[in-house]
């Protein structure tokens, strides 16, 4: 695992879900490696209740229904769709469902204005089928079919990205649960096994780039995944990625809990600006989502690894946030120097602490970038 820049959740725990599934008693729905309750457990992590040998880790951090919803969803013949703003964990979320039930996350198509039929059905090997024409062994499928023939979760991203032709494509999959290849003459349908489900995202902000079908919508179970609002989960959240970050860079560095309270106050002071603005220029571009609070946060503490005195302050801080969050010029950093006035001066006068070197961090950036 450690020559690999991202390992996939079947990777990263794969020693945690061994055990799990060695010990794991309950019964499981078609092939999946581990059971609905063992699956919730992977995810949610263990309690002093369950009564294991040892300890379970927490990996998403969200509402318990959520995720016995998605379980139970899984284990119909429906699909799963995950929906929410950016950066709510949908994909993280999907990741660990697929590597809990399968072992195998890595079958996903993404989304996007190019996507095509093609991605989510077959292709085909130019070279081969020139040599030896069309068949089964010239046959690209997607990662899709493969999903459907091993009898396991396939996964799609940014559903709402995709055109009309896909998603209609997608209702075919999922309502008759078979692929026909029509430039096959024999051996030219792909049955989908016991097993197989689709797990989607859709980003809530995208309502209007290519809305989902009244019919596709039949075929998915709708979860909503909400923005994270309470402050200890949030803190939580970004304590659990600061630390996967530091170890994965061998990174011995201290994040003061008193700077994690400055970047968690600044977001949620930034949200609420956003929630009273009256109109979007008013607003910041950025959707103040705890994992741009978590990309602001890595940011500061690599800057200060590499460039500073390998100590976290408040003033590389504020830096990273101006840098992070000031996406359009002049409007965003108008809005984030109107926040340090208005809201971090007074605060600083006040509370004292870390405020003062946030402000003035805050003020240099700024200056910086006008």
């Amino acid at each position: 695992m450690s020559d690999l820049l991202r390992a996939p959740a079947e990777i990263k725990y794969a020693e945690e879900l061994d055990w799990l599934e060695s010990i794991d008693d309950n019964p499981k729905p078609f092939s999946w490696r581990l059971s609905p309750k063992m699956i919730r457990l992977f995810i949610l992590g263990s309690e002093r209740a369950d009564g294991l040998d040892r300890e379970v880790s927490q990996k998403w951090f969200g509402d318990r229904s959520i995720v016995e919803r998605a379980i139970v969803t899984l284990a119909s013949d429906r699909g799963l769709l995950l929906i929410g703003d950016p950066g709510t964990g949908k994909s993280w979320l999907a990741e660990l469902l697929a590597a809990a039930v399968c072992r195998n996350s890595t079958l996903v198509v993404q989304g996007t204005a190019g996507t095509t039929e093609d991605h989510i059905k077959y292709s085909w090997n130019v070279s081969m089928v020139i040599a030896k024409g069309q068949s089964r062994e010239s046959m690209i499928p997607s990662p899709i079919m493969t999903a459907m023939e091993n009898g396991v979760i396939g996964r799609f991203e940014e559903l709402t990205r995709s055109t009309s032709d896909v998603q209609d494509a997608l209702i075919s999959i999922l309502s008759e649960k078979y692929i026909s290849v029509p430039e096959l003459d024999s051996d030219n349908i792909v049955f989908a096994k016991p097993g197989f489900s689709v797990i989607a995202t859709a980003n809530s902000r995208d309502r209007g780039v290519n809305d989902l079908s009244s019919a596709l919508k039949r075929r998915f179970n709708f979860v909503r995944i909400p923005v994270v609002t309470n402050r200890k989960s949030e803190a939580e959240i970004v304590r659990f990625r600061t630390e996967e970050l530091l170890r994965r860079h061998q990174i011995e560095l201290d994040v003061p809990p008193t700077l994690l309270d400055v970047l968690l106050q600044s977001f949620s002071d930034l949200r609420a600006s956003a929630a009273a603005a009256a109109s979007d220029d008013e607003k910041l571009e950025s959707a103040l989502s705890t994992a741009e609070q978590i990309g602001v946060l890595e940011d500061a503490i690599l800057h200060s690894n590499f460039f500073g005195e390998r100590a976290l302050t408040a003033r590389t801080l504020a830096s990273s946030l101006v840098g992070s969050l000031a996406r359009r010029e002049p409007e965003d950093l108008a809005i984030l120097n109107k926040y340090l006035h208005g809201v971090v001066e007074p605060r600083s006068k006040e509370e004292g602490g870390s405020w003062p070197e946030f402000l003035e961090g805050g003020r240099d950036a700024i200056a910086t970038l006008s």
